[in-house]
């Protein structure tokens, strides 16, 4: 059957997203939202059906973090919706671009409270609570002006979610819209910074004897730049979990994403100079209540509101963060060049903070170490890895596992969701299906997102996932205990889970030793499809 042309306002509103270059949605079709479903084909427009909204949410900000572009999210109304405001969040803590489009009530049907389908009793509330702004529109040029606002927010605002909103009625009216006034509109330059604030940074750097430079999420776009200005001043770079990459992990000058061990948070304490790059230093980041820089703080962002967020800062330069950092280089000037001798004796001092690191990541939790380092060896070199708010993650991967690259960790360090790891995978994979993808979740976060298993095979991707098996969480119940509260609600009961995995069509193992592990990635990605390692932590060995 084919499908027939109707040039509604879902139609123009998602021909307008595709002039963007947008190619591909996330979502659920659903008896109200089928006007968002019927031209994509024709637009070349590529739905993945996941089985759950809260995974379209996910995997649509996966998707995102690989191309740039803002992850599409279409729900239905209602419970639809609702399922998906969980990944809005998500997208809200780490400032990255998403578009929610869901039908709402018909016109002068709000409130109306008669018990018609998915009804809701304040939709647009509920989810303009929890995004940068929400709009429900009340015609066809207000939709298409919708998307035009939003891409204009990701490209010169802090990038958030927004949530259109389409009355039913409106959604399936046909409607006549000029071509013209659906074609992406170019986004303005990046303004440039105020010059005397790059001067005095400039002056700053050039007198320093211990620089530092924190990147945050806001410097993701900025890797070259962010490279040229550390080489020039032969100042090490440590990064947040948002931006870890953007300076490959494996150079000299990388403190890589460790902000929230002692080790590495205190040389950006102790800095006399510390150039902060588009982050908000915030305690999810930190692990400790707030940095306390004890020397001259340089802040980058492209807000002002956050230039003294949890720091102040003494110089506050609100510019994009590539423009900004290229404007500091060339201020510099040839003569600031830190000395060969300088920049051997910093790289030193990195790899000794960096021997101090693992030592407390030991400390931290000896088993995740040990695990983590097993499978950052096991994974190829360029793969990306989507994780969860599990242990193996923030107590182990994320500070084991070098990155050469931004984005190629997907994760959500400060809504820290379970549930988020597998989705994310998968929009990475749609995305980048030249790179090999993983997900390396605990048992507990898996179970939230398992019914992805399904998408995979669906979408005919190649994704393997590493579940670490603790017995349930681990955490908690020792966070129970600390409290002196006997366990209660943490020990689960578990699925066989690589049989589970051949349930679904794929292919399921059990590891218990890091020499069965590489031999199982490696078989994984010779295989293809959906892989599943099933990794119980209490059989591990080295």
């Amino acid at each position: 059957m084919e499908t027939r042309a109707r040039r509604t306002t879902g139609w123009v509103l998602i021909e307008t997203l595709r002039n963007y270059g947008v190619d591909t949605v996330f979502g659920i079709p659903g008896t109200h939202n089928l006007e968002f479903y019927r031209p994509l084909a024709a637009l070349g427009v590529h739905p993945v059906t996941t089985r759950h909204e809260q995974g379209a949410g996910y995997a649509a900000d996966g998707w995102s973090l690989q191309t740039g572009l803002p992850g599409v999210v279409i729900t239905t109304s209602g419970p639809g919706l609702l399922n998906a405001l969980s990944a809005a969040g998500t997208a809200y803590c780490e400032s990255r671009p998403m578009i929610l489009l869901s039908p709402g009530p018909a016109r002068g049907r709000e409130f109306a409270d008669v018990g018609t389908l998915h009804e809701t009793k304040d939709q647009l509330g509920a989810a303009s609570a929890i995004v940068e702004w929400g709009r429900r529109v009340q015609s066809a040029e207000e939709a298409v002006q919708a998307v035009h606002d939003a891409f204009a927010l990701f490209a010169t605002g802090r990038p958030r979610p927004v949530y259109i909103e389409v009355p039913l009625d409106l959604l399936e009216e046909e409607v006549e819209v000029p071509a013209d006034a659906l074609v992406a509109c170019t986004a303005a330059a990046p303004a440039a910074p105020d010059a005397q604030a790059i001067q005095e940074a400039a002056r700053l750097l050039a007198s320093a004897t211990d620089p530092v430079i924190l990147a945050g999420g806001g410097s993701r776009a900025a890797s070259a730049e962010l490279r040229a200005l550390a080489e020039r001043l032969g100042a090490p770079v440590v990064t947040t979990l948002n931006a870890k990459g953007v300076l490959d992990e494996h150079h000299p000058l990388s403190l890589g994403s460790n902000l929230r061990l002692a080790a590495a948070r205190n040389r950006a304490r102790d800095a006399d100079v510390l150039l902060v790059v588009g982050s908000k230093l915030g305690e999810a980041e930190l692990w400790v209540d707030a940095l306390e820089a004890r020397g001259h703080v340089i802040r980058i962002d492209l807000v002002a509101s956050q230039l003294d967020k949890n720091q102040e800062a003494e110089v506050r330069v609100v510019a994009d963060a590539a423009v900004a950092l290229a404007a500091i280089t060339a201020a510099l000037g040839e003569s600031a060049q830190a000395d060969a001798d300088t920049v051997d004796a910093r790289a030193a001092r990195v790899a000794e903070t960096l021997e101090a690191v693992r030592a407390e990541c030991a400390e931290l939790s000896a088993v995740n170490t040990d695990l983590a380092e097993a499978i950052a060896a096991a994974l190829p070199a360029d793969a990306i890895v989507a994780t969860d708010s599990s242990q193996i993650a923030y107590w182990g991967l994320l500070n084991t596992l070098r990155a050469s690259t931004p984005n190629s960790t997907p994760y959500m360090a400060t809504y820290a969701t379970l549930g988020y790891g597998l989705p994310a995978a998968i929009g990475s994979r749609v995305a980048r299906p030249d790179r090999p993808v993983f997900a390396v979740v605990g048992d507990g976060a898996l179970m939230f997102s398992l019914q992805e298993f399904m998408t995979v095979v669906e979408q005919r991707l190649d994704v393997t996932v590493i579940v670490v098996d603790n017995g349930g969480y681990a955490e908690i119940k020792q966070n129970e205990a600390d409290a002196g509260i006997a366990p209660v609600g943490v020990d689960l009961a578990q699925p066989d889970w690589a049989a589970l995995a051949d349930a679904f069509g794929g292919t399921g193992r059990r590891v218990a030793s890091a020499a069965e592990l590489a031999e199982a990635v490696a078989a994984a990605g010779a295989a293809g499809g959906l892989q599943v390692v099933h990794l119980p932590q209490h059989t591990f060995t080295k």
